[in-house]
């Protein structure tokens, strides 16, 4: 069977939690739940660096403007470690080279991640913290049930992968005028924090 339902998924899921993915795959391979997985992803001190990561992340993003901070600076981080998954998935399994297999997970994982950072732009326009944190639940979840459900029934995981993705799409462009206002509002923090340590500007006279 193609390994290409499993990498689009992988790549999907690594976009929105990277380390999950590494994490989950690394046990379903090392517990021999899935022959699939490689040997790369079950090595004791990948699981042991993605747990810690997958912890921190856990914290990270449930915590309002926090979550913001930590995607910009996975924005490069989850789109590699998507056509890294991808990859090694393919070199696994034979059935896809390397290269095309590294290209559909990272280019999957780049608009996932975009996905999920507006999303969480928009959220942020609220004052309350509940509603980052449930949706930092609900992504986490669904990662790993998307994850899970990928290592027995591939082609339909792959077809959730795809409709969540393209809801995702629909969701950050209808939210897109909240996004602006997020972004309005921290260029905002940034220039009062300037002015604050260059000693502010002159009262008015």
């Amino acid at each position: 069977m193609s390994i290409i339902p499993l990498v689009f998924t992988s790549g999907w899921a690594s976009g929105i939690n990277a380390y999950a993915v590494v994490l989950l795959l690394g046990l379903f391979g090392a517990t021999g739940v899935s022959d699939e997985v490689p040997t790369a992803l079950q090595r004791t001190d990948v699981l042991i660096v993605a747990g810690v990561l997958f912890l921190c992340e856990a914290v990270a993003d449930k915590i309002p403007y926090v979550d913001s901070v930590w995607d910009t600076a996975h924005t490069v981080i989850r789109p590699v470690t998507g056509a890294v998954v991808a990859a090694l998935l393919a070199g696994e399994s034979g059935s896809l080279p390397e290269l095309a297999a590294g290209a559909i997970g990272g280019s999957t994982a780049l608009v996932s991640h975009l996905v999920k950072a507006g999303t969480r732009m928009a959220v942020n326009t609220s004052p309350e913290p509940f509603s980052n944190v449930g949706m930092s639940i609900a992504e986490d979840l669904g990662v790993a049930g998307v994850i899970t459900f990928a290592i027995f029934n591939p082609v339909a995981a792959a077809v959730i992968a795809a409709v969540l993705l393209a809801l995702g799409i629909v969701t950050v462009l209808f939210l897109a005028s909240r996004i602006r206002r997020f972004l309005r509002r921290r260029a905002q923090r940034r220039e009062e924090k300037r002015l604050a340590a260059a000693g502010g500007p002159w009262p008015p006279g």
